[in-house]
């Protein structure tokens, strides 16, 4: 009977070790979370500029495991956030942020119509209601997340915010926003590698050429 207990004991010590560590860590449930998965790779980034504005486009590397297809299907739907930041370097400081762009990716399956909608939202991080609103339909989940890995001169910049002579850097980030999810299904998620999905990539914008 001892070394049985004993067993038991043994097999719970992870979980409950990683219990104590979430309490008395504020915010390592969150990294955790947001941990990259195996098999992605930074995105590269092609920036344009225009008399007007700065583009962004890449074309993401990503999959999605079983675990998120399957709540995908049970009606569930799945966010996307991309965000991007435009910097202006400092040699006296730290670099100043002139901008900062979001779109957001509401992906989801319609059993009545046995298809699949994707709500693509872009605006202001402070202020995304106030962004624009895209709305798709799709025959599969493949062709809806095609649509979502390819960004397209996305504006993240006006030209007048980028000063002259000076070196600016463009910092991108895509991740599966697990906030979004029902209460229940974020905490079942935790720290699993099926629903990490993180990618971050960074670029120095040559002011002049606008590469």
């Amino acid at each position: 009977m001892m070394v049985s207990i004993t067993r038991c004991l043994k097999s719970l010590l992870p979980s409950l070790l990683l219990g104590w560590l979430l309490m008395a860590v504020p915010g390592l449930g969150t990294v955790l979370a947001q941990a990259p998965s195996a098999g992605t790779e930074s995105p590269v980034l092609r920036l344009e500029r225009s008399d007007d504005a700065l583009w962004l486009s890449t074309q993401l590397q990503f999959d999605l495991s079983p675990a998120v297809l399957d709540a995908l299907q049970k009606g569930i739907p799945i966010f996307f956030v991309a965000e991007a930041d435009v910097l202006r370097e400092r040699w006296y400081w730290t670099n100043k942020k002139i901008a900062t762009t979001r779109r957001q990716f509401r992906l989801a399956y319609q059993p009545l119509t046995n298809r699949w909608r994707l709500n693509i939202t872009s605006g202001e991080i402070a202020e995304p209601a106030l962004g624009l609103a895209l709305n798709q339909n799709f025959d599969s989940w493949t062709e809806a997340l095609a649509t979502v890995r390819r960004v397209t001169r996305w504006k993240i910049a006006d030209t007048s915010d980028l000063a002259p002579n000076v070196r600016h850097l463009v910092e991108f980030r895509f991740r599966l926003d697990l906030s979004q999810l029902p209460r229940p299904l974020q905490i079942g998620t935790l720290g699993q590698a099926d629903w990490s999905v993180v990618l971050a990539s960074e670029q120095i914008l040559d002011t002049e050429s606008g590469k």
